[in-house]
Protein backbone atom coordinates (compact mmCIF):
# COMPACT_ATOMS: atom_id res chain seq x y z
CA UNK A 1 0.00 0.00 0.00
CA UNK A 2 2.77 2.47 0.90
CA UNK A 3 4.62 2.06 -2.25
CA UNK A 4 1.96 2.09 -4.42
CA UNK A 5 0.79 5.57 -2.69
CA UNK A 6 4.30 6.59 -2.90
CA UNK A 7 3.90 5.96 -6.96
CA UNK A 8 0.17 7.82 -6.97
CA UNK A 9 1.32 10.75 -4.88
CA UNK A 10 4.54 11.34 -7.07
CA UNK A 11 2.81 10.82 -10.32
CA UNK A 12 0.83 14.38 -9.42
CA UNK A 13 4.22 15.83 -8.12
CA UNK A 14 5.83 15.18 -11.95
CA UNK A 15 5.52 18.30 -13.84
CA UNK A 16 3.47 18.44 -17.29
CA UNK A 17 1.61 16.00 -16.17
CA UNK A 18 -2.17 16.71 -15.62
CA UNK A 19 -5.45 14.75 -15.16
CA UNK A 20 -6.06 14.10 -19.03
CA UNK A 21 -2.48 12.89 -18.91
CA UNK A 22 -2.68 10.76 -15.92
CA UNK A 23 -5.29 9.09 -17.20
CA UNK A 24 -3.95 7.90 -20.51
CA UNK A 25 -0.81 6.66 -18.66
CA UNK A 26 -2.97 4.63 -16.11
CA UNK A 27 -5.33 3.38 -18.40
CA UNK A 28 -2.13 1.96 -20.38
CA UNK A 29 -0.55 0.87 -17.31
CA UNK A 30 -2.83 -0.36 -15.27
CA UNK A 31 -0.78 1.39 -12.18
CA UNK A 32 1.53 4.27 -11.12
CA UNK A 33 4.16 2.59 -10.07
CA UNK A 34 4.66 0.88 -14.00
CA UNK A 35 3.96 4.29 -15.13
CA UNK A 36 7.87 5.23 -13.40
CA UNK A 37 8.87 1.79 -14.57
CA UNK A 38 7.95 2.13 -18.58
CA UNK A 39 10.66 2.95 -20.51
CA UNK A 40 11.27 6.56 -22.33
CA UNK A 41 11.46 4.81 -25.43
CA UNK A 42 7.64 3.46 -24.93
CA UNK A 43 6.44 6.54 -23.10
CA UNK A 44 7.22 9.06 -25.71
CA UNK A 45 5.69 6.77 -28.10
CA UNK A 46 2.13 7.24 -26.38
CA UNK A 47 -0.78 10.21 -27.56
CA UNK A 48 -1.04 12.82 -26.01
CA UNK A 49 2.31 11.96 -23.78
CA UNK A 50 5.35 12.84 -26.45
CA UNK A 51 8.97 13.31 -25.40
CA UNK A 52 8.63 15.96 -23.43
CA UNK A 53 6.24 14.31 -20.59
CA UNK A 54 7.98 11.32 -20.81
CA UNK A 55 11.27 12.81 -20.18
CA UNK A 56 9.28 14.47 -17.13
CA UNK A 57 8.23 11.53 -15.48
CA UNK A 58 11.59 9.50 -16.25
CA UNK A 59 13.86 12.22 -14.49
CA UNK A 60 11.46 12.99 -11.50
CA UNK A 61 13.45 12.30 -8.20
CA UNK A 62 11.40 14.25 -5.31
CA UNK A 63 10.07 11.31 -3.64
CA UNK A 64 11.03 12.79 -0.48
CA UNK A 65 7.81 15.22 -1.03
CA UNK A 66 5.68 11.76 -1.63
CA UNK A 67 6.86 10.47 2.02
CA UNK A 68 5.84 13.48 3.60
CA UNK A 69 2.75 13.37 2.40
CA UNK A 70 2.17 10.14 3.38
CA UNK A 71 2.89 11.17 6.99
CA UNK A 72 0.42 13.98 6.86
CA UNK A 73 -2.08 11.23 5.26
CA UNK A 74 -1.62 9.26 8.00
CA UNK A 75 -1.38 11.44 10.71
CA UNK A 76 -4.72 13.37 10.28
CA UNK A 77 -6.36 9.43 9.07
CA UNK A 78 -6.95 11.08 5.07
CA UNK A 79 -7.91 8.26 2.80
CA UNK A 80 -5.89 8.91 -0.68
CA UNK A 81 -8.40 8.03 -3.57
CA UNK A 82 -6.70 6.83 -6.64
CA UNK A 83 -7.96 6.45 -10.18
CA UNK A 84 -7.98 3.26 -9.78
CA UNK A 85 -9.27 2.65 -6.09
CA UNK A 86 -12.64 1.06 -5.55
CA UNK A 87 -13.68 3.51 -3.08
CA UNK A 88 -12.70 6.21 -6.03
CA UNK A 89 -16.16 8.63 -6.99
CA UNK A 90 -17.22 6.67 -9.79
CA UNK A 91 -18.93 10.08 -11.56
CA UNK A 92 -16.06 11.53 -12.50
CA UNK A 93 -14.61 7.92 -14.05
CA UNK A 94 -17.32 9.49 -16.99
CA UNK A 95 -14.95 12.52 -17.03
CA UNK A 96 -12.42 13.67 -19.53
CA UNK A 97 -10.13 14.88 -16.80
CA UNK A 98 -10.92 12.60 -13.69
CA UNK A 99 -8.87 14.25 -10.76
CA UNK A 100 -5.97 11.77 -10.17
CA UNK A 101 -5.52 11.58 -6.64
CA UNK A 102 -7.99 13.09 -4.17
CA UNK A 103 -7.64 13.62 -0.42
CA UNK A 104 -11.08 12.59 1.49
CA UNK A 105 -11.58 13.02 5.24
CA UNK A 106 -15.26 12.14 6.41
CA UNK A 107 -17.59 9.57 6.40
CA UNK A 108 -20.28 10.54 3.41
CA UNK A 109 -20.22 7.83 0.38
CA UNK A 110 -18.89 9.50 -2.06
CA UNK A 111 -20.40 6.91 -4.45
CA UNK A 112 -24.35 7.40 -3.43
CA UNK A 113 -26.91 7.11 -5.34
CA UNK A 114 -27.79 10.59 -5.48
CA UNK A 115 -25.61 13.77 -4.92
CA UNK A 116 -26.75 17.40 -5.62
CA UNK A 117 -24.30 20.42 -5.85
CA UNK A 118 -25.57 23.47 -4.58
CA UNK A 119 -23.61 26.94 -4.80
CA UNK A 120 -23.86 30.76 -5.40
CA UNK A 121 -22.70 34.29 -4.13
CA UNK A 122 -20.70 35.15 -1.79
CA UNK A 123 -22.59 37.56 -0.97
CA UNK A 124 -26.05 36.51 -0.68
CA UNK A 125 -29.52 37.92 -0.39
CA UNK A 126 -32.46 36.87 2.42
CA UNK A 127 -33.66 35.26 -0.98
CA UNK A 128 -30.69 33.69 -1.59
CA UNK A 129 -30.96 32.12 2.13
CA UNK A 130 -34.50 31.25 2.06
CA UNK A 131 -34.62 29.52 -1.15
CA UNK A 132 -31.39 27.29 -0.39
CA UNK A 133 -32.76 26.52 3.53
CA UNK A 134 -36.14 25.76 1.69
CA UNK A 135 -34.96 23.32 -1.08
CA UNK A 136 -32.82 21.63 1.28
CA UNK A 137 -35.32 20.69 4.00
CA UNK A 138 -37.57 19.20 1.63
CA UNK A 139 -34.86 17.33 -0.14
CA UNK A 140 -34.16 15.83 3.51
CA UNK A 141 -36.63 12.74 2.95
CA UNK A 142 -34.76 11.57 -0.65
CA UNK A 143 -31.41 10.30 0.48
CA UNK A 144 -28.71 12.75 -0.89
CA UNK A 145 -25.70 13.45 -0.12
CA UNK A 146 -24.97 17.72 -0.82
CA UNK A 147 -21.89 19.22 -2.22
CA UNK A 148 -20.67 22.74 -1.84
CA UNK A 149 -17.79 24.76 -1.87
CA UNK A 150 -17.57 25.89 2.05
CA UNK A 151 -17.40 29.79 0.71
CA UNK A 152 -19.18 32.08 2.71
CA UNK A 153 -22.43 32.68 1.81
CA UNK A 154 -24.70 30.14 -0.71
CA UNK A 155 -21.97 27.36 0.05
CA UNK A 156 -21.94 27.65 3.59
CA UNK A 157 -25.86 28.12 4.04
CA UNK A 158 -26.03 24.81 2.49
CA UNK A 159 -23.63 22.83 4.15
CA UNK A 160 -25.52 24.39 7.72
CA UNK A 161 -28.86 23.73 6.31
CA UNK A 162 -27.69 20.42 5.10
CA UNK A 163 -26.42 19.18 9.11
CA UNK A 164 -29.69 21.16 10.48
CA UNK A 165 -31.93 18.28 8.40
CA UNK A 166 -29.56 15.67 8.98
CA UNK A 167 -28.16 15.99 5.59
CA UNK A 168 -24.59 14.32 4.66
CA UNK A 169 -22.74 17.19 3.22
CA UNK A 170 -19.48 17.41 1.63
CA UNK A 171 -17.12 20.38 0.62
CA UNK A 172 -14.66 20.58 -1.52
CA UNK A 173 -11.67 22.53 -1.05
CA UNK A 174 -8.99 24.50 -3.25
CA UNK A 175 -6.48 24.39 -0.66
CA UNK A 176 -5.09 21.42 1.07
CA UNK A 177 -6.04 19.87 4.14
CA UNK A 178 -4.32 21.08 6.52
CA UNK A 179 -6.28 24.24 6.89
CA UNK A 180 -9.53 25.61 6.19
CA UNK A 181 -10.35 28.85 4.17
CA UNK A 182 -11.78 30.92 5.06
CA UNK A 183 -11.24 30.29 8.45
CA UNK A 184 -14.20 31.48 10.13
CA UNK A 185 -15.84 28.19 8.51
CA UNK A 186 -13.52 26.05 10.41
CA UNK A 187 -15.94 25.09 13.33
CA UNK A 188 -18.54 24.41 10.35
CA UNK A 189 -16.31 22.04 8.63
CA UNK A 190 -15.55 20.05 11.96
CA UNK A 191 -19.75 20.03 12.09
CA UNK A 192 -19.69 18.18 8.69
CA UNK A 193 -17.41 15.25 9.20
CA UNK A 194 -19.13 15.28 12.90
CA UNK A 195 -22.43 14.52 11.27
CA UNK A 196 -21.35 12.01 8.42
CA UNK A 197 -20.17 14.21 5.62
CA UNK A 198 -16.60 15.51 4.80
CA UNK A 199 -14.09 17.28 3.33
CA UNK A 200 -12.43 16.24 -0.14
CA UNK A 201 -9.40 17.76 -2.19
CA UNK A 202 -6.96 17.48 -5.07
CA UNK A 203 -4.39 19.87 -3.45
CA UNK A 204 -1.35 18.48 -1.38
CA UNK A 205 -1.03 19.57 2.21
CA UNK A 206 0.83 23.14 2.18
CA UNK A 207 -1.33 24.12 -0.62
CA UNK A 208 -2.23 27.65 0.06
CA UNK A 209 -5.78 29.07 -0.66
CA UNK A 210 -4.92 30.78 -3.68
CA UNK A 211 -7.53 32.10 -6.40
CA UNK A 212 -5.91 30.16 -9.30
CA UNK A 213 -6.66 26.74 -7.37
CA UNK A 214 -10.73 27.51 -7.05
CA UNK A 215 -11.73 26.52 -10.44
CA UNK A 216 -10.23 23.13 -9.47
CA UNK A 217 -12.41 23.12 -6.64
CA UNK A 218 -15.51 23.85 -8.42
CA UNK A 219 -14.65 20.92 -10.95
CA UNK A 220 -14.81 18.69 -8.22
CA UNK A 221 -18.38 20.22 -6.98
CA UNK A 222 -19.01 19.44 -10.53
CA UNK A 223 -17.90 15.78 -11.17
CA UNK A 224 -19.15 14.74 -7.80
CA UNK A 225 -22.83 15.50 -8.46
CA UNK A 226 -25.79 13.72 -10.78
CA UNK A 227 -26.96 17.76 -10.57
CA UNK A 228 -25.62 20.68 -9.74
CA UNK A 229 -27.84 24.15 -8.55
CA UNK A 230 -26.65 27.48 -8.70
CA UNK A 231 -28.81 29.42 -6.22
CA UNK A 232 -27.85 33.22 -7.03
CA UNK A 233 -24.82 34.24 -8.68
CA UNK A 234 -23.44 37.46 -10.97
CA UNK A 235 -22.66 36.61 -14.32
CA UNK A 236 -18.76 35.93 -13.26
CA UNK A 237 -17.86 34.09 -10.49
CA UNK A 238 -17.07 30.31 -9.04
CA UNK A 239 -20.75 29.70 -9.82
CA UNK A 240 -20.79 29.96 -13.31
CA UNK A 241 -17.34 28.57 -13.70
CA UNK A 242 -19.23 25.39 -11.59
CA UNK A 243 -22.47 25.46 -14.03
CA UNK A 244 -20.45 25.76 -17.24
CA UNK A 245 -18.18 22.49 -16.37
CA UNK A 246 -21.31 20.54 -15.11
CA UNK A 247 -22.52 21.11 -18.56
CA UNK A 248 -19.32 19.85 -20.52
CA UNK A 249 -19.55 16.62 -17.79
CA UNK A 250 -22.89 16.38 -19.30
CA UNK A 251 -24.41 16.15 -15.62
CA UNK A 252 -27.79 18.19 -14.87
CA UNK A 253 -27.54 21.94 -14.12
CA UNK A 254 -30.49 23.74 -12.02
CA UNK A 255 -30.93 27.27 -11.85
CA UNK A 256 -33.67 29.88 -9.02
CA UNK A 257 -34.61 33.02 -11.04
CA UNK A 258 -34.63 35.90 -9.38
CA UNK A 259 -35.75 39.79 -10.06
CA UNK A 260 -34.02 40.96 -13.50
CA UNK A 261 -33.26 44.55 -11.69
CA UNK A 262 -31.32 42.19 -8.85
CA UNK A 263 -27.59 41.89 -9.88
CA UNK A 264 -27.10 38.60 -7.90
CA UNK A 265 -29.60 36.91 -9.78
CA UNK A 266 -28.33 38.30 -13.16
CA UNK A 267 -26.46 34.86 -13.54
CA UNK A 268 -29.23 32.98 -12.61
CA UNK A 269 -30.90 34.09 -15.13
CA UNK A 270 -28.75 34.06 -17.92
CA UNK A 271 -28.38 30.40 -17.33
CA UNK A 272 -31.94 29.61 -17.90
CA UNK A 273 -32.08 32.03 -20.69
CA UNK A 274 -29.58 30.65 -22.77
CA UNK A 275 -30.60 27.37 -21.75
CA UNK A 276 -27.46 26.19 -19.54
CA UNK A 277 -29.73 25.60 -16.69
CA UNK A 278 -33.51 24.16 -16.24
CA UNK A 279 -35.90 26.76 -14.07
CA UNK A 280 -36.09 25.63 -10.77
CA UNK A 281 -38.60 26.47 -7.83
CA UNK A 282 -38.94 24.12 -5.27
CA UNK A 283 -37.66 20.32 -4.76
CA UNK A 284 -40.48 18.88 -5.96
CA UNK A 285 -39.30 19.87 -9.71
CA UNK A 286 -35.99 18.48 -9.39
CA UNK A 287 -37.56 15.15 -7.58
CA UNK A 288 -39.39 15.08 -10.76
CA UNK A 289 -36.74 16.27 -13.12
CA UNK A 290 -34.33 13.57 -11.83
CA UNK A 291 -37.23 11.27 -11.90
CA UNK A 292 -36.44 9.90 -8.13
CA UNK A 293 -40.19 9.30 -7.16
CA UNK A 294 -41.09 7.45 -10.28
CA UNK A 295 -44.97 6.55 -10.45
CA UNK A 296 -45.35 2.66 -10.73
CA UNK A 297 -48.46 2.01 -13.32
CA UNK A 298 -51.47 0.62 -11.02
CA UNK A 299 -51.52 -2.52 -13.03
CA UNK A 300 -48.43 -4.00 -14.87
CA UNK A 301 -48.65 -3.23 -18.48
CA UNK A 302 -47.96 -6.22 -21.27
CA UNK A 303 -45.26 -5.19 -23.37
CA UNK A 304 -46.60 -3.47 -26.74
CA UNK A 305 -44.95 -4.42 -29.71
CA UNK A 306 -45.97 -1.02 -31.56
CA UNK A 307 -45.24 1.66 -29.45
CA UNK A 308 -43.62 5.17 -30.24
CA UNK A 309 -40.07 5.53 -28.59
CA UNK A 310 -38.00 8.79 -28.30
CA UNK A 311 -34.60 8.89 -29.87
CA UNK A 312 -32.68 7.93 -26.17
CA UNK A 313 -35.02 5.23 -25.74
CA UNK A 314 -34.32 3.13 -28.64
CA UNK A 315 -30.77 4.03 -27.37
CA UNK A 316 -31.46 2.32 -24.14
CA UNK A 317 -33.28 -0.53 -25.80
CA UNK A 318 -30.23 -1.44 -28.19
CA UNK A 319 -28.15 -1.68 -25.15
CA UNK A 320 -30.35 -3.96 -23.08
CA UNK A 321 -30.72 -6.08 -26.76
CA UNK A 322 -26.70 -6.49 -26.44
CA UNK A 323 -27.13 -8.27 -22.85
CA UNK A 324 -29.08 -9.30 -20.55
CA UNK A 325 -29.53 -6.92 -17.88
CA UNK A 326 -27.79 -3.10 -17.33
CA UNK A 327 -26.84 -1.10 -14.44
CA UNK A 328 -28.01 2.79 -14.55
CA UNK A 329 -24.27 3.84 -14.59
CA UNK A 330 -23.37 1.85 -17.76
CA UNK A 331 -26.71 3.25 -19.36
CA UNK A 332 -25.07 7.30 -18.38
CA UNK A 333 -21.43 6.07 -19.66
CA UNK A 334 -22.59 3.99 -22.90
CA UNK A 335 -25.55 7.12 -24.04
CA UNK A 336 -23.79 10.08 -23.05
CA UNK A 337 -27.46 11.13 -22.33
CA UNK A 338 -27.37 13.82 -19.26
CA UNK A 339 -28.96 11.96 -15.63
CA UNK A 340 -32.58 13.64 -16.13
CA UNK A 341 -33.05 12.25 -19.91
CA UNK A 342 -31.59 8.38 -18.89
CA UNK A 343 -34.16 8.58 -15.70
CA UNK A 344 -36.84 10.39 -17.95
CA UNK A 345 -36.56 7.61 -20.64
CA UNK A 346 -36.57 4.86 -18.16
CA UNK A 347 -39.41 5.97 -16.20
CA UNK A 348 -41.46 5.91 -19.61
CA UNK A 349 -39.89 2.71 -20.65
CA UNK A 350 -41.07 1.20 -17.16
CA UNK A 351 -44.79 2.24 -17.94
CA UNK A 352 -44.66 1.04 -21.23
CA UNK A 353 -44.01 -2.47 -19.72
CA UNK A 354 -40.92 -2.51 -21.64
CA UNK A 355 -37.94 -2.92 -19.39
CA UNK A 356 -37.93 -3.82 -15.63
CA UNK A 357 -35.96 -2.74 -12.86
CA UNK A 358 -34.20 -4.63 -10.46
CA UNK A 359 -32.35 -4.38 -6.99
CA UNK A 360 -29.33 -2.35 -7.71
CA UNK A 361 -30.45 -0.14 -10.25
CA UNK A 362 -30.39 -2.67 -12.73
CA UNK A 363 -32.54 -3.15 -15.67
CA UNK A 364 -33.86 -5.86 -18.12
CA UNK A 365 -35.94 -6.02 -21.25
CA UNK A 366 -39.65 -7.79 -19.16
Amino acid sequence: MTNDLIFQLALRLVPNIGAVHAKILIELYGSAGEVFRARKSDLDKIEGIGMVRAKSIKDFNDFSRAEEEIDFIEKYKIRPLFLTDPDYPRRFLNCYDPPTLLFYKGKADLNAARTIGIVGTRNNTDYGKQVTEKLIKDLASQNVIIISGLAFGIDSIAHKASIKNDIPTVGALGHGLDTIYPTENEGLARDMIKHGGGLITEFFSKTKPDKHNFPQRNRIVAGLCDATIIVETNLKGGSMITADLANGYNRDVFAIPGRITDSKSSGSNYLILNNKAILLTDAQELIDIMGWEARKPKTKKQKELFIELLPQEKLIIEMLQEKDNIHIDEIHLRSGLSNSSVAAAILNLELQGVIVSLPGKIYKLN
